[in-house]
């Protein structure tokens, strides 16, 4: 079992010492985001990567196929209930709030787990607007998965840097018009993969992806 408490504490501990770097937009960098134990169950998940060659640039492209922290999921694999658990809870919500400014009253929680492999890109984008609050934990422990970080941009077409990408490493950014973002093809030697949590508005049409449904945070 995994003691929710305790996954706080450590992300909490996180946060107080984040890096914040304004360039090309607002965003913060996260080290140890999770005791290890919680990440290698993360990474250890039996859950197989989508079978496609080619994700034309989006996510979107396997929908069917992606996986959510959803409650069926929650009932199966205990680290997805408990780490639902801490970012559902008030003091976490409070905390992100006050590092990041955004208001996430009325949000809802939803966390993906994403598995990418060789081939894998995303064009630069930025988060649709339903999504209030964008985070991503990084869970390889390959060394080479330093390199397998978020590629940020300044606008499409000018990239400005990549965020690190090692085991139990984090970026936060607040969606935005300006907040360019995406993955340029690079060899992946393994599976890269990650969690995306998001709080989302009440207007996010697939219900299902969300941890609790009904239950905005409050």
């Amino acid at each position: 079992m995994f003691d929710a408490a305790e996954i706080q504490r450590t992300f909490l501990n996180c946060l107080q010492q984040h890096q914040r770097v304004d360039s090309p937009y607002p965003h913060w960098f996260l080290d140890h985001c999770l005791p290890e134990d919680v990440v290698d169950a993360l990474a250890g998940l039996p859950f197989k990567p989508a079978p496609i060659a080619d994700t034309y640039g989006k996510r979107e492209t396997h929908n069917a196929t992606r996986v959510h922290f959803g409650a069926d999921n929650q009932r199966q694999y205990p680290v997805m209930a408990a780490l639902a658990e801490v970012f559902q809870n008030q003091a976490t919500v409070d905390a992100l709030k006050a590092v990041t400014g955004t208001p996430l009253e009325g949000t809802s929680l939803r966390i993906e787990y994403c598995q990418d492999t060789d081939r894998f890109w995303l064009e630069p984008h930025t988060d649709i607007g339903v999504k209030k609050f964008t985070m991503l934990i990084y869970l390889n422990r390959e060394p080479e998965a330093v390199e397998w970080g978020t590629d940020l941009y300044a606008d499409p077409d000018t990239f400005v840097g990549r965020a690190p990408g090692g085991f139990n490493r984090g970026l936060i950014f607040v969606p935005a018009e300006n907040t360019w973002h995406g993955f340029q093809v690079r060899p992946l030697t393994g599976i890269r993969k990650s969690i995306i949590i998001n709080y989302v508005s009440p207007e996010w049409r697939s219900r299902h992806e969300l941890c609790y449904p009904e239950s905005p945070v409050a």
